[in-house]
């Protein structure tokens, strides 16, 4: 770092800021999310009912059960589909994956972190043969071709770590045999999505949906539901219980799951599914979630010490976006003067290593707040564009 910028980064550490500038909520946190203070509320009344109970009994299976007709009801699931859930997060799944839906090969989209860790479980697998990697740098947006000589397809709706989205639709060419599997953790209830285009839509709760951490859940295909029996009857594949994505369908056909679940965050889920819908459902999410990003991206298209960091607008996230800050100006000093001043959680990714904003905006980010944390930033670059 140049002494002008050390200089500038100082005085941004310095900075007070303004009461009246700061949002309502300071929470941008890219996952875990804000939660609204309403799905508080619900779990403190829920509190007596669910909490330390069976979860094989009426009070949690009927939480359970909100949750999997609200997530049907949200996303418009086809006929034949099935929402399923179980114990664990994304990363349970995707070993689920390469037990009970991977038949031999897999071909992956790498574009960043998580993306990278689906296809290394992939590689890593002994039973299956090496993936096809398909790879783009970090920010930039890789596409899936036809390839036969694989039976899955896997990328991320969107990539946490990069900002970038990636679209949803079957590789031209592709067969019906050959299964999708769409990682949509981190903008799933954010964006709208066509589900007969995936085999595997699946998710963990904490980002958009605004719940806690714990569970998986995915909208299964006919076609996955298949595959995952018939590689369940096969004598040659061991499948560990807990990775069972058969236990897991027939354990979420009766609202239950194989192990006691997280029930406050089922609770929480079942309650932002339901706020989801009341707003207008999966379009009005969209269109937020639109709009609040394209807030940012005009920010930062009128500050010249900003710069998008996916610089294909087409492939930008619409609920996590990624900013590099000038070298003048080291961006940690911006994230410790507002986290001191209760705006938290817009540090990068840290293993991406860039000078860089990572703010999130999903469904539970107002317009109100984005404008009032733009507010601030302008602020901050302002008060100290002369240090």
């Amino acid at each position: 770092m140049t002494a002008v910028s050390s200089a500038r980064s100082d005085a941004v550490r310095a900075l007070s800021i303004p009461q009246q500038l700061l949002p309502g909520d300071g929470r941008f946190g890219s996952g875990p999310s804000r939660i609204r203070g309403p799905q508080m509320e619900a779990l403190q009344a829920a509190s007596r009912d669910v909490m330390g109970t069976s979860h094989r009994q009426a009070p949690v299976r009927d939480v359970v059960a909100r949750v999997r007709a609200g997530i049907a009801e949200l996303f418009g699931v086809p006929d034949g589909h099935e929402v399923v859930l179980g114990n664990g997060g994304s990363t349970a799944f995707w070993d689920m994956a390469v037990f009970g839906l991977i038949e031999r090969r897999s071909q992956h989209l790498v574009l960043g972190e998580f993306s990278q860790k689906f296809a290394s479980e992939a590689e890593g697998a002994p039973h299956l043969d090496e993936p096809e990697i398909l790879r783009s740098e970090p920010g930039s947006l890789p596409i899936a071709r036809a390839n036969a000589e694989v039976d899955a397809y896997a990328w991320p709706h969107n990539e946490t770590s990069t900002g970038v989205m990636v679209p949803v639709r079957r590789p031209e060419g592709a067969s019906p045999e050959q299964l999708v599997l769409v990682d949509a953790t981190s903008v799933a209830g954010a964006a709208a999505v066509d589900l007969s285009q995936t085999d595997a839509y699946y998710f963990a709760p904490q980002k958009a949906f605004a719940s806690d951490g714990g569970l998986w859940l995915s909208v299964l295909s006919p076609a996955a539901i298949e595959r995952a029996e018939r590689l369940a009857a096969a004598t040659d594949r061991w499948i560990p219980a807990f990775l069972s994505l058969t236990s897991a369908l027939e354990n979420s056909r009766k609202n239950q799951t194989l192990n006691t679940p997280a029930i406050a965050t089922l609770v929480l889920l079942a309650e932002q599914i339901e706020w989801m819908l009341h707003q207008g459902g999966l379009a009005w999410a969209d269109a937020r979630t639109r709009a609040t990003s394209g807030m940012l991206q005009e920010w930062a298209a009128r500050r010249e010490e900003i710069t998008p960091f996916v610089t294909d607008p087409a492939a930008r996230s619409q609920v996590v976006t990624t900013l590099d800050v000038d070298e003048s100006l080291d961006a940690t000093a911006i994230t410790s003067v507002l986290r001191a001043h209760g705006v938290v959680d817009i540090e990068p990714y840290r293993k991406l290593g860039r000078n860089q904003l990572r703010i999130a905006t999903f469904p539970a980010v107002g317009e109100e707040d984005v404008a009032s944390l733009i507010a601030v930033l302008d602020h901050v670059l302002d008060s100290t564009a002369g240090a």
